[in-house]
Parts: C-alpha cells; structure tokens; sequence
C-alpha cells in the first residue's frame, strides 16, 4: 500500500472541528432557543477571547435587543435598544455583513454602552435571506478581532442561523397555539370545524339562534387585494351568491376600509348602502381582523327597520375575533392539507425518479464485482453512489450531502452532474474531490457540503486507489488481515485550496473493500448504543468469504437487526467492491 499522503492543513482540520462541533450543539438543541444561545456562547468562548457577549434579536419595531448576554449588567441587557442601521451592531445587522473595529474610538458608528470596550466585531446570522441573530464581542483590547476571529465565528454563525431561526419560529408558534387554545374554549363549536364551507354554514345557524336577521352574507378578503369575495350567503334561509365588492363601497365595504362596525337602521336613507335584496331596511357590517390585518367582513341583513341594535353590535364584536380567527384557521388547514397532498405527489414522484438516477446496484467490472445499495431514511435521500466506466479503469463514488429531505436530494443531483463531468481515468481519485470541492463552491449554495469516498480501480494493476472527504474510514480485508483505511478528509464545498489525501491498494483476488455512510455507523440500538466500526468489521470480517452482493445484504440486514425496529434517522448507503481475477 501507498503511504498516506499529508495535505490538510492544521488550520483546516481545526476549522473543521469547530464545524463539527458547532452542527453538534445547534443539532442537539434545535427547538430550545436559551440552550442553543448558551451553547453558542460556551463554543464562541472557546476560539475568540472577549470580555462582553452578546446575542442580540431583531424585533417588530426596528431594533435589537439583547437575548443572551455575558459580561453586562442586567439593567444593560433589560434597557439596550439599538436601531437597525445605527452603530456597529446596527450596521451589520442591516448589511447583514461582519463588521468589526479595531479601535472604536476612531469609528463614528460605535455606540458606547461600556466604556472600557476598546474593539469589536459584529456578526449577523442570517437564514433564508433574512436577519435572525446578531453575535457581538467587545474586548478591552485594541484590535482583538480580525480576520481570522471573523472567519471561525462566521462558520460558527452559519450552523447556528437556521437553528436560533427555528427555535424562533417554534416559540411563536407555541405562543399562538396557546391563544388557539384559549379561543377554542370561548367558540369550540368554531375551532372544531376545519372545513371552511361547513364552518361558514355552522357560524350562520349558531348566529340565528343569537340574533334575528334575513339575510346574511361572509366576504372575505384575499391576501394583497382591496376586493372581498363572496364566500357565503343565505338569504331567507336559501344558499344565494352575490357580486364581489371593492374595499370603501357599500356598507360593507365601508366596514372593510374604516375597520369597524357600520350600522344603519334605514337604509333608505343611507346613500352607502348597495341593494341586492327587494325589501331589506337594516343592515349592520362587522369586520372581521385577525392581526390586525382585515379577514373580511360579517353582514347582516333584515326587512324590518332598526332590526340590529348596538346589544347586537357589541355581541358580534365578541364573536368576530372567534369567527376570524376559526375562518383564518380552516382556510390554512384547507391550503395544507393541499400543499400536502401536492407534496406527497411531488416526493413520490421525487423517490421515483432517485431510484432511476442510481446506476444498477450489482454488477461486474474486469477483475472486481460491485454490489451497492441506498436505503433512505424519507422518500427522498441525501446519500447516493455512482460509479464510471471506463476502458481501462472503473470509479467508484459513495457520498452523504449534509442535512435530509428534498434538499440535500437535489444537491445530491448537482454533484452527480459536477462528479460525471470531472471525474476521468487518467485523474487520480485525489485530483478528481480537489476540483469537484472548487466546482462546488464556485456554485455557493448555503449550508450544504458533501462527505464522500472515490475510489478507482485499474485492473491491468489490480491496483485500487482511493481518497476520502469526510466519510467513514473504508473497511479493507486483504488476506488474512482486516483493517479501517486511514483516508479522511474536510467535506466538499466548505473550504477553498483543500488537497486530500490519496492511498492505493494493491489488491489479490478474494480481496474486499467496503465503503458505507455514516447512516450505518449512527444507527442506534435499543440500549442507546451506535453502530460504528466494530460492528461494521465484525460482519465483514465474520463474512469475509462471501459474494460483494452476498455481503451487502448481510450488512444491511446486520444494521437492521441492530436497530431493532427503532425509526431509521439517517440514509444508509454502502458500496462493496470484491476483487475476483
């Protein structure tokens, strides 16, 4: 065997921990917003020295505020309001760029709250395009922060951007299911209906039995548009369908535009008022604002003068929060229950469409059988394999995109088309990761990266060479002897200028060399226990005799045993590669 070659640099190795290990905590925590702050601060404190830490979010009304702060004192952190745009936090909260300053006596955009502070760096984490979290260290040094302190706490804030933002969105959304609650209890017989034709029909006979009217009608109001849309009407006790009418015209209108209630007891004498109906005398509007924002609009109608009261006017100012808000939530309920169906369609016809873009799992090559299989943990799978077929050599890939789903599917493909045009038998597996790795990250797509395994086979040698970038040591049996490939690697599409390391094998006949994902490794067990390498040389080892095919549903069939039945949390994928002549 060829030695192994030493290419990654310190730096890289060490940049590549603090990835690691910042995935780890922003993973671990992902729905708990004070442990993710505290756990950003404790791995910030381990790479960037400061004597004040602070996570600031944005707010409503333009500003930051501290959420998670080392170092102030509590009256700081309860009063410290900084405007997006204003100061060193402000300004790269708005740019959403690091900004850091060596001497913030000579910058005219510090603002002072601790006056011993003499430098510091600003850093937005920003997920889909939008502003989440800012991190600030002060230092009472000069120049504490530079450039490399930006690099490690930019790659810290890319790991933690989505998670602070999920977390967010999970504490609002705890927030207003317990208003949800609370308002199911006023109007139960509202909430329990997520069936918008059927609420609309059950808020018009629940309202007759609370006030008499002829006619009623439900307009509600489309996202981004001045028009209310007929939705429901019953006139004397008849399904009926009235024109749309524009925000500001007639009575109900009127209530839209002004965003209160309108009550006429003669609408002969209203000049407002739209006639739709022969013989109708009063009417009231009520409207119908859920977030501050108007929903539409409740109208009532009657033959008979004076017919609605201000009683009736408040008992409706009651009700419309309920009905807004139960009309709100069954049209969202009805939209995702069609997004979801929609989305069913599209990953079925997504899984579908993977399974055809994977080559044949089995087959022969001159001198070696390959057996390969991707078993994903969804519809959809972030793990895939490949192989090329050449005259005189054959490759190998097996690769893990970082993250699940849809995703991580289509970053699969984009490196599948990257790996097909790169990959060639006269470059060497080494050569082959170090463009893909440029090829990606002249693409720059966010938080994605590609652990893998390339492997080329060149008969006429019996030789295989192989490199890695991030994927489990490949498991080697040789005659008599079993052993994990020290080949590893910084993933694709992280770092510029990475140089990976490269052995070859000289390989016999009965020889094996397996590649799997970390899927296989992280499988747990009922006691809580991991996979890992011992098991996965074990089963090789027990099975050293067997067919590349034989081996592969062994294996497969080993880490589902192990599982017990637990759910499947990440794609498996191995690739088996048995030498024969």
């Amino acid at each position: 065997m060829a030695t192994t070659k030493k290419t990654a640099s310190a730096g890289k190795d060490a940049a590549l921990s603090i990835l690691l290990e910042a995935s780890e905590l922003a993973a671990g925590n992902t729905l708990d917003l004070d442990a993710l702050l505290r756990g950003l601060a404790v791995l910030v404190r381990k790479v960037v020295d400061y004597e004040l830490f602070a996570v600031m979010l944005p707010t409503d009304h333009g500003d930051l505020r501290i959420r998670h702060a080392i170092g102030y004192s509590e009256e700081l952190v309860g009063s410290l309001r900084v405007p997006i745009g204003k100061g060193i936090t402000g300004q790269a909260a708005s740019r959403k760029k690091t900004i850091f300053a060596g001497n913030v006596a000579e910058n005219p955009d510090y603002l002072q709250a601790v006056s011993a502070v003499q430098s510091e760096i600003a850093v937005p984490l920003v997920a889909r395009g939008r502003l989440v979290a800012l991190l600030d260290l002060q230092s009472a040094q000069r120049d504490a922060f530079g450039e490399r302190e930006q690099s490690l706490l930019e790659l810290i804030a890319s790991r933690f951007s989505l998670a602070i933002d999920a977390a967010r969105l999970y504490r609002a959304q705890a927030r207003q299911n317990s208003t949800l609650q609370t308002l199911t209890q006023i109007a139960q017989e509202f909430s329990q209906i997520l069936h918008l034709e059927r609420l609309l029909g059950k808020i018009s006979s629940l309202l007759r039995t609370l006030i008499r009217y002829d006619v009623l009608a439900i307009y509600l109001r489309e996202p981004g548009s001045d028009l209310l849309q007929h939705y429901f009407g019953v006139c004397f006790h008849e399904r009926v369908r009235w024109s749309d009418i524009a925000m500001g015209k007639g009575l109900v209108g009127s209530a839209a535009k002004l965003r209160r209630p309108v009550l006429v007891g003669d609408t002969s004498q209203e000049p407002r008022y739209i006639a739709s109906t022969p013989g109708i005398r009063s009417e009231v509007a009520i409207p119908l604002i859920l977030k501050n924002e108007v929903l539409g609009v409740l109208d009532l109608e009657s033959g008979a003068l004076d017919n609605f009261s201000q009683t009736h006017v408040h008992t409706l100012n009651l009700l419309a929060p309920q009905i807004a808000a139960a009309i709100e939530n069954a049209r969202l309920y009805e939209e995702k229950a069609r997004n979801e169906e929609r989305m069913e369609q599209d990953l079925a016809a997504a899984s579908v469409l993977q399974r055809h873009l994977l080559p044949r799992g089995k087959r022969r090559y001159p001198g070696m059988e390959i057996a390969a299989r991707n078993d994903p943990a969804s519809e959809v799978s972030g793990d895939f394999y490949d192989f090329y077929a050449y005259e005189s050599a054959f490759g190998v890939l097996n690769g893990d995109v970082s993250g699940k789903g849809v995703a991580a599917a289509l970053y699969a493909a984009l490196v599948s088309g990257v790996m097909r045009n790169t990959a060639a038998p006269q470059r060497s597996p080494a050569d082959v990761l170090y463009s893909v790795n440029e090829a990606l990250l002249a693409r720059k797509v966010e938080a994605r990266f590609l652990a893998a395994i390339y492997c080329l086979w060149l008969p006429d040698k019996m030789q295989l060479s192989v490199a890695g970038a991030g994927q489990p040591r490949p498991v080697v049996v040789s005659g008599g002897n079993i052993e994990l490939l020290p080949v590893k690697g910084i993933p694709l599409g992280l770092f510029s200028g990475v140089v990976y390391d490269e052995i070859t094998l000289d390989l016999k006949p009965g020889d094996t060399v397996v590649t799997v994902s970390d899927g296989f490794h992280e499988s747990s067990g009922p006691d809580g226990s991991e996979y890992g390498d011992g098991r996965l040389l074990e089963i090789v080892k027990r099975h050293r005799g067997a067919s590349a095919s034989e081996l592969l549903d062994l294996m497969f069939d080993d880490v589902r045993n192990f599982s017990s039945g637990r759910p499947q949390i990440d794609d498996r994928t191995a690739v088996v590669m048995r030498i024969t002549s």
